[in-house]
């Protein structure tokens, strides 16, 4: 199904309609501050399943993150972090950054890697904060990338849609997607490391 939100001011009925599709257990496709991504409810371990499926990865070797809210939420799912972390990530989100965190117990193992780390988001974007809000707990995060061997996203929903229709059970169109994928930083270190140069410009908030 192809479903069209407003990316400004997302309909609360639409949002209500995408989410019981995630608490059902479905795959969804859905627009973020950058590229479109793939995603699930993160407790939901048959979806996350699924998606690796659809990426064709395996789930231990998968490097998911997902979308909170706000340092809050994030604070839920990670250990602690220090107080220059807190000011930077304070000042990037909401924004194009995938940040790299220690993670929690509250963390599904499916997420948590050898390093017990975790890599969250929390983009700029109306519809994705409303379906995190909706559901009340982060949903699973995963670019669509039309090859893993290069750099290049699907922008257009209508090709997303006839791509991934047969794959997932809900396409929310919110307009044309970015080329450019977020920036990844890890934080489980002394100092920030930049893993993956995007969208976000991480270098004037250090």
């Amino acid at each position: 199904m192809l479903l069209e939100i407003h990316s400004e001011n997302p309909s609360s009925r639409k949002i209500q309609q995408a989410v019981e599709v995630l608490r059902k257990g479905g795959i969804i496709i859905y627009p973020t501050d950058t590229v479109y991504g793939l995603g699930c409810d993160i407790y939901n371990a048959k979806a996350i399943e699924k998606i690796c499926r659809i990426k064709g990865i395996k789930s231990k070797k998968a490097n998911f993150s997902f979308i909170c809210n706000d340092l809050s939420h994030i604070s839920e799912f990670t250990i602690p972090f220090h107080n220059t972390t807190f000011r930077i990530l304070k000042k990037a989100l909401p924004g194009p950054f995938t940040f790299i965190l220690k993670a929690n117990n509250k963390v599904p193992k499916l997420f948590k890697n050898n390093k017990r780390t975790v890599g969250i988001r929390v983009p700029d974007n109306a519809i994705a904060q409303a379906l995190v809000e909706e559901l009340g707990r982060p949903i699973l995060s995963t670019s669509l990338k039309i090859k893993d061997d290069f750099m290049e996203y699907l922008t257009d929903p209508s090709e997303i849609y006839d791509t991934y229709h047969k794959l997932v059970d809900l396409v929310i169109d919110g307009g044309l997607g970015s080329l450019h994928a977020s920036t990844v930083v890890d934080f489980t270190r002394d100092e920030p490391e930049i893993l993956r140069q995007g969208a976000g410009d991480i270098e004037s908030l250090l």
